[in-house]
């Protein structure tokens, strides 16, 4: 079964599992060797034949058995066995790793000569590793062929300074790249040494791997650097507060003779300069202009401190030098009298304000309402999440609101109208808009037909807004209703019942005559002959008058009616009693000669008889009427006669 040696995307910054006895312990130097492969578009270029004796797989896909690939990731090889990788190098996707689908037979897969290096300097060799057979392939764990490699670290003429053997590297659910190495010390005048990286792992189903980031790194005591007092690896100062650093490093044992070399990049660590005689394990110096400073102290032997390739250094310091801070002072001025004040400043650590009428605040945003005492100006003493400080200022003007009137209070009757008039602005706006010809004008006509307070409101040149209120008080109109026309007899007094409403009315009765309390609602009267009474409710606020009428009918006498004919002629059809209104609680009663009742009334009803009884012709001839008048007065009794 074919397979493939893969590199495996860095997802995170993954932290290397080596072997510690076989890696440095100390601090390390740049790297004198770093083998990435290139970087481009698969595939990538074959390497040298004397760097393996494996055949070169020179198409984008994956590579047989005895074969291998320069490529920057692989996907679904061998029926989706292999993991699915990206190269090992960080911050280059497009890199390049060796991917390698190990030989049947053992024996060498990668040679190389590496020059440039010191005598007598102990180096640390590394290479990334991963198995790209997934552990779900060629039946699982037990049954795959595990890679097992050992690197030689070798003299040219074959001598072998250090050799490490990673044992079985295991295939896993995900692709995990490892760190394998160690470390060996050239002899004195030797530059060169010979990598050999042996596969030792038998053939079948398996033993497939990916190979990046080969490194030589120089070796040596554990040095670290940092601020003298706070031994931080960071120092923070502000453009506007420079004072003096000293940086302090400290070093194990483990030179003979240690020198030292300061350096500091500006360049965020792409490239390191030599400090002039910064050559002492403490460094003093005051930052100049804002900016990042990145700073190291390298390490070596007495004669090689000159050699990037024979020096250890030691961890970063970063000296930030942040810029003066931007306060970002504002505010909303100008502000109308009465309003808020918003004072605004950018986020930061603290804040200090001070300001008109004893004013402070420690938001970054406060507020205040606005009147005459708050204009003037207001100081920030402002620091930033940086811990940098300055001030600012910011002026604040507070316009007076416009003095806005809307006229007198006015008073109509229902039903007039009165004009408004606002004055002291522009852009007037009345409410409620209810019984305005228009809400948008000085001058509106106002016809409420209630009591309304109008308040209105306008603006001035600077935008600031004034109001004011007027009321417009309406008065109910009088009305009157003199009560039902009523009847009486000749020499009787009767209450007439009037009623009126309207706001501060009085009432009057005329005419004058046969009438007693004549200012009341309620006055009485004994008219000598039939009479007409008007009532009459004025208003004291001059609203129109209402008057309404009453008649009074006056019966001489109580008539009564001693014969009618109702034969439908259109004369004298009916036995009527009109008079018996006087009397509302009289009652009527007619008999026949056998003494039957064939009608009664009640006088309110004003007694009306057609001459029938139970809805048939009564016959002609005598009936005898009973009336009470239920005053106390006699019974009175007679012969009524129905004529044909």
């Amino acid at each position: 079964m074919k397979r493939l040696f893969v590199l495996c995307i860095l997802i995170a910054f993954f932290s290397p599992q080596i072997f510690a006895q076989q890696l440095c312990n100390g601090s390390l130097g740049d790297p004198v060797v770093n083998i990435t492969f290139g970087s481009g578009s698969n595939p990538g270029p074959p390497l040298d034949p004397s760097v393996t004796f494996y055949s070169y797989y020179g198409v984008d896909a994956c590579p047989n058995d005895g074969y291998y690939t320069i490529s920057n990731s692989i996907v679904a090889c061998f029926g989706d066995s292999w993991h699915a990788i990206r190269n090992h190098t960080p911050g280059d996707a497009n890199g390049y790793m060796m991917v390698v689908n190990a030989s049947i037979q053992h024996g060498d897969f990668y040679t190389q000569k590496v020059s440039g290096l010191c005598g007598n300097t102990t180096y640390e060799f590394a290479a990334w590793v991963v198995n790209i057979l997934k552990q779900s392939a060629c039946g699982g764990p037990g049954s795959q062929q595990e890679p097992n490699l050992t690197f030689n670290i070798e003299t040219t003429t074959g001598t072998v300074l250090s050799t490490y053997s990673t044992g079985k590297i295991p295939s896993t659910t995900s692709p995990v790249w490892k760190q394998y190495g160690l470390f060996f010390q050239t002899p004195t005048n030797v530059d060169q040494v010979v990598i050999r990286m042996t596969n030792n792992a038998d053939g079948g189903c398996g033993n497939d791997i990916a190979l990046d980031d080969i490194t030589f790194r120089a070796c040596g005591p554990m040095l670290n650097a940092g601020d003298a007092t706070t031994h931080s690896p960071s120092v923070n100062q502000c453009e506007n507060a420079l004072s003096p650093v000293q940086l302090q490093a400290t070093v194990t044992a483990g030179y003979n003779n240690p020198t030292y070399q300061w350096q500091n990049s500006i360049d965020n660590g792409a490239t390191w300069s030599d400090i002039p005689g910064a050559t002492t394990t403490t460094l003093n110096f005051t930052p100049t202009g804002k900016g990042v400073v990145l700073y190291r102290i390298a390490s070596a032997e007495l004669g090689n401190i000159n050699s990037s390739a024979c020096r250890i250094v030691s961890n970063t310091v970063t000296v930030t030098v942040n810029a003066i801070p931007a306060t970002g002072i504002g505010s909303n001025s100008p502000v109308c009298d009465n309003n808020t004040i918003k004072l605004s400043a950018n986020a930061g650590k603290s804040f200090a304000w001070t300001g008109p009428n004893s004013f402070t605040s420690t938001d970054q945003n406060p507020t205040l309402t606005a009147h005459a005492a708050a204009a003037g100006t207001y100081k920030l003493a402002y620091t930033d999440n940086n811990n940098c400080s300055t001030t600012g200022a910011v002026d604040v003007v507070v316009n007076p609101l416009p003095v806005i009137t809307a006229g007198e209070d006015a008073a109509i009757c229902n039903g007039e109208t009165t004009n408004l008039q606002a004055a002291g602005g522009a852009n007037y706006v009345w409410s409620p808009p209810t019984g305005l010809s228009s809400s948008g004008v000085a001058n509106p006509v106002a016809s409420p037909t209630q009591t309304t307070t109008y308040h209105v409101s306008a603006s001035d040149a600077n935008g600031c807004t004034g109001s004011d209120d007027v009321v417009v008080t309406v008065w109910k109109n009088p009305t009157a209703n003199a009560g039902p026309d009523r009847k009486i007899l000749d020499g009787q007094y009767i209450t007439l019942n009037g009623a009126a409403s309207g706001d501060d009315v009085s009432y009057s009765w005329q005419p004058l005559t046969d009438i007693s309390g004549e200012t009341t609602l309620q006055p009485t009267v004994n008219p000598a002959k039939d009479a007409i009474y008007t009532l009459v409710v004025t208003s004291a606020h001059d609203c129109p008058t209402a008057t309404d009428d009453v008649f009074v009918k006056v019966f001489k006498k109580l008539i009564i009616p001693n014969a009618f004919s109702p034969n439908g002629d259109g004369a004298n059809d009916y036995w009527r009693l009109e008079s018996l209104q006087v009397y509302p609680t009289s009652t009527v009663n007619v008999y026949n000669r056998f003494g039957q009742c064939v009608f009664s009334a009640v006088g309110a009803d004003s007694p009306i008889w057609d001459g029938k009884f139970q809805g048939k012709p009564c016959p002609m001839g005598g009936y005898s009427y009973v009336i009470d008048l239920k005053n106390g007065t006699p019974v009175l009794s007679g012969m009524l006669f129905i004529v044909l």
